[in-house]
């Protein structure tokens, strides 16, 4: 049968591990870590949150987009379902920046050398809104790589400051009882837990965002490429009707 006073010695150990308690419990170094990590750990989920959304709306704008331009993609000026489709999307940045230069550059096309030049410029120009649209998605990335390295040594200093403190009042007291040992080693303890929660999501989140930025990026250039290969055909055209000259 089970001893009442040791019933009760655990039922009043049990609620002084709780997370509340274990912090109000903890010194004011201790304090601060756990407060740091929860921020950290917030805040890395509110970046989470907002890239997995915005990538998961911009891969879905760029399926609709790329159908509807299934039958050939317009160059001299930009086609109607892109006319409509938000300006922040990266797509439609990097077609509006291909358009706008062919559309400069169309009295530059007599000789062959010159359409040639035509295209690398707008292949030049492409690549940097390209590179222009996919650093913006990138932002506030690796504040969650930061998280996922560091948060795991704030906590650890935070267990390591705890357990220093703990051992400090086993000595004062000169009691090792359960009772006077757990709270300390859970409280330090808590703190390397919290640094555990904060990064283990940080790292594999910024992997699976990474990764669906490194595919993004991939339709942007096979986007690139679909223009360059209309552009061709279209000067091509433009060429024939003309009389190209040759430089």
């Amino acid at each position: 049968m089970a001893d009442p006073v040791t019933n009760t010695a655990s039922t009043a150990l049990a609620h002084t591990l709780t997370p509340i308690e274990l912090f109000l419990q903890a010194d004011a170094i201790v304090k601060s870590v756990i407060i740091l990590l929860i921020i950290a750990s917030a805040w890395g989920w509110a970046v989470i949150a907002e890239k997995l959304i915005r990538l998961r709306i911009l891969h879905k704008r760029a399926d609709k987009l790329i159908a509807s331009v299934q039958d050939g993609l317009p160059v001299a000026a930009v086609a109607e379902s892109f006319s409509s489709a938000s300006e922040d999307d990266p797509l439609v940045q990097v077609y509006r920046a291909m358009v706008d230069e062919q559309t400069r550059s169309a009295d530059l096309v007599y000789t062959e050398a010159q359409r040639d030049s035509l295209q690398d410029r707008v292949h030049r120009v492409a690549q940097l809104a390209s590179s222009h649209a996919l650093d913006q998605l990138q932002l506030r990335l690796p504040f969650l790589a930061t998280i996922g390295a560091v948060a795991p040594f704030v906590g650890l200093f935070g267990t390591v400051w705890g357990i220093m403190n703990s051992f400090q009042g086993i000595a004062a007291s000169n009691n090792t009882s359960l009772a006077v040992v757990a709270p300390g080693i859970a409280e330090a303890l808590f703190a390397t837990a919290l640094g555990l929660v904060a990064a283990i999501p940080a790292v594999i989140f910024y992997n699976r965002i990474s990764g669906d930025i490194g595919a993004y990026g991939k339709r942007l250039t096979a986007f690139i490429g679909v223009f360059e290969v209309e552009l061709s055909r279209h000067l091509s055209k433009r060429g024939e009707r003309n009389g190209l000259r040759v430089a």
